[in-house]
């Protein structure tokens, strides 16, 4: 079933719900993503919960004309669906730099009773400075379609990635304007998380990958609950790499809290 919630700055934020149960799933997909993201992880799981999958403001169908690109705004797109499904009982999926936005958005829900964090924040002490992050901002700038298809695979992708899956994501980015693209992304680098994340009192679990360390010591300084499993062989999207190898995973996790 495809709705639309409304954020608090007028936007439109569009979602698909569908299974059963008692306790609410919502997916949040990574960076230029979509609610197409999570489609496997939606019919392995939809006999068991309540599946809801959001396209955060600027993604998908949901609008793109936001005036203020921030993580609050990020963090008031899930409220506002979480608010529209009317649940007492909701796990946040978070992917990417949608990690750092279910953390801020589980501060404004009290329904939310756990977060999972797929290959994200692996390390909160690591931080950008501002001159850090307009380096990184200014190749997007200076050459979109070359940095997609040349710069960005060798932090996204693994050797095991498959070619499809490579594929289907830089298409998918590359159908963004280049501007669109860093306003959507700047948020992530200009936000306190770590003074976000001390407040967070909730079961934190993340499913990440082996490509990159994860620092179990570091986020245990900031969330007071926290834990992580590792998914082998895969790059940055486990769910799209290895899907069903991680519902396996994620459905293990998914015990574990409920």
């Amino acid at each position: 079933m495809e709705n639309y919630a409304l954020s608090s700055d007028g936007q439109k934020i569009h979602y698909r719900e569908s299974g059963n149960g008692n306790l609410t799933l919502i997916f949040i997909h990574g960076w230029l993503g979509n609610t197409e993201w999570w489609e496997v992880q939606q019919k392995y799981l939809n006999s068991q919960y309540h599946i809801v999958l959001m396209d955060l403001a600027g993604h998908g169908k949901s609008d793109s004309s936001r005036q203020e690109w921030t993580s609050e705004r990020y963090a008031d797109d899930i409220k506002a669906v979480a608010d529209a499904v009317n649940s007492q009982e909701i796990i946040l999926v978070g992917h990417s730099m949608s990690g750092a936005y279910v953390l801020e958005a589980s501060l404004k829900i009290p329904q939310v009773k756990a977060l999972i964090l797929i290959d994200t924040l692996k390390n909160l002490d690591e931080y950008y400075t501002e001159e850090q992050t307009e380096e990184v901002l200014s190749l997007y700038k200076a050459d979109f379609k070359n940095t997609v298809e040349n710069i960005l695979p060798q932090y996204l992708f693994s050797e095991k990635t498959p070619p499809a899956v490579k594929e289907r994501l830089q298409h998918e980015f590359l159908q963004n304007e280049p501007e669109m693209a860093m306003n959507l992304l700047r948020p992530l680098y200009k936000t306190d998380f770590n003074t976000i994340a001390k407040q967070v009192q909730i079961p934190v679990i993340a499913i990440n990958s082996d490509a990159s360390p994860t620092d179990l010591e570091a986020n245990r300084k900031y969330l007071k609950n926290y834990d992580y499993v590792t998914i082998e062989g895969v790059g940055h999207y486990p769910m799209l790499e290895k899907p069903d190898e991680f519902n396996i995973i994620l459905d293990h996790v998914l015990k574990r809290l409920s």
